[in-house]
């Protein structure tokens, strides 16, 4: 297998939200099985597009056996604009390798990954002599909720007592994450502003104001390495007359990421009663009260060190504005704290006519540092001279779903989180990747041979 020719193509593969992790799963199996290993692709239908979870392992897996699960997400996130890929030639899916890097989605966060374990299980195939056995499975939907996992979980799939699961950490043990909930808010306009826009349609004379904010993408795990252009939107609206009318209101690509572009467009009025802009206001300003709440409960193991709101996206049609956002939420929040905040918003949202809706919703997860897969991994990674230290996540991942099951879970992974994934200067280091194998070969040969 020529690594790098490999690395290319994974990249190649557009497994963006929207699209699919069909071709990229077919690709994989059949690398898989050249390498002589056991692939199964399980196709799934998820919200009208087919996608699909891969299995491998180096034989069957028989009755009773448990595995040491090794675990990647297929899917990347949105590109966002292609010409802010600079590096790759205005091209995400055109790796480049410049200075011992790869540039181009997905290469830190983190098909690259399965990649690396691939080898991992190709190494020992025929070999495994323990108790447990090895098995890599590749998932869809990490960024949109973790939906590939779950239908592993609920088909009986995993048999895991330890998970691995890649995860761009800089060669870091990851023991920690805060929870993740997923949050909509659906404002109707008022039966008279829905006629007057109906209206000015048949008008030759209309005059309205437009503007336009540019801010800086990040992922909503980290919101202050980001610049919120939606957010700008909303303190630009809060210095307007409320007697103005909405005409259109859009920013943001994703529930998940800080948006870089919104506009707004506006027309003044003096005859429209029950008007959108004032109950818009309302829901900004509890969201900001909210955002405000979660900093006064801290925790100085994570970064940023409080839980989190981020407003991803609005849109604006004729019926409705919908926003979206996501909440990230450290371990040591109450359910009672995190039940409040919700509650807050929502009160105020009924009391506008809005609704509010939690799509989803996933708990923190944390293994103890006295476990047996910290402790062992800890002891690799001294040998191979890196930091041995367990670090937290402020997003979340699979191990949220994995640790309700009782599987202790690590997560580790190369390439830089901050200011790299989820940028358009996305990359990693060849010799990061060579060096998070090696780890891996290591990993497996302590605990399935």
């Amino acid at each position: 297998m020529n690594f790098i020719e490999v690395c290319r193509k994974l990249i190649s593969i557009d497994t963006s939200p929207g699209n699919s992790t069909l071709e990229l799963a077919h690709y994989l199996a059949t690398l898989s099985r050249e390498m002589g290993l056991d692939a199964e692709v399980i196709e799934e239908m998820h919200n009208g597009v087919m996608q699909a979870n891969i299995i491998v392992r180096d034989q069957p897996l028989q009755p009773g056996e448990k595995e040491f699960l090794l675990q990647t997400h297929l899917d990347t996130v949105d590109p966002d604009n292609f010409s802010l890929w600079k590096k790759n030639d205005f091209n995400p899916y055109e790796a480049v390798i410049e200075d011992g890097r790869i540039y181009g989605l997905g290469a830190a966060d983190v098909k690259l990954d399965f990649l690396c374990k691939l080898q991992v299980l190709s190494k020992f195939k025929g070999k495994i002599t323990g108790s447990m056995r090895p098995v890599l499975i590749g998932t869809f939907g990490e960024e949109t909720g973790m939906h590939g996992a779950l239908k592993l979980i609920r088909k009986n799939k995993i048999s895991a007592k330890y998970a691995v699961l890649g995860e761009t950490t800089n060669l870091q043990i990851a023991n920690a994450s805060k929870g993740y909930a997923v949050v909509e808010i659906r404002l109707p306009f008022g039966e008279a502003e829905m006629k007057y826009k109906e209206s000015r349609l048949e008008s030759e004379s209309v005059t309205t104001e437009t503007k336009v904010f540019s801010g800086k993408s990040a992922h909503s795990s980290t919101p202050h390495l980001g610049d919120n252009a939606v957010q700008k939107l909303f303190d630009f609206l809060q210095k307007m007359p409320e007697n103005m009318i909405l005409i259109d209101m859009d920013g943001g690509t994703r529930f998940n990421m800080v948006p870089n572009q919104a506009m707004i467009e506006l027309e003044l009025t003096s005859h429209v009663n029950d008007l959108i802009i004032s109950k818009l206001n309302k829901i900004y300003r509890v969201l900001l009260d909210v955002e405000n709440d979660m900093k006064l409960s801290r925790n100085p193991s994570f970064e940023p060190d409080h839980s989190t709101l981020s407003i991803g996206l609005v849109r604006c049609n004729d019926q409705m504005v919908r926003i979206g956002g996501s909440c990230r939420v450290l371990p040591n929040i109450t359910q009672a704290q995190y039940e409040g905040w919700m509650n807050k918003i929502q009160k105020v949202c009924e009391e506008v006519g809005a609704q509010f809706q939690i799509l989803d919703y996933k708990k923190p997860f944390y293994t103890d540092e006295k476990s047996l897969l910290i402790k062992t991994a800890q002891s690799i990674l001294e040998r191979m001279g890196l930091d041995s230290k367990c670090r937290t996540l402020a997003s979340t991942n699979e191990a949220s779903l994995l640790s309700r099951l009782g599987v202790e879970c690590i997560c580790i992974g190369a390439g830089i989180r901050e200011g790299n994934v989820h940028t358009p200067q996305e990359h990693v280091k060849i010799e990061d990747l060579e060096k998070i194998t090696a780890f891996y070969e290591q990993l497996v040969e302590r605990f399935c041979l």
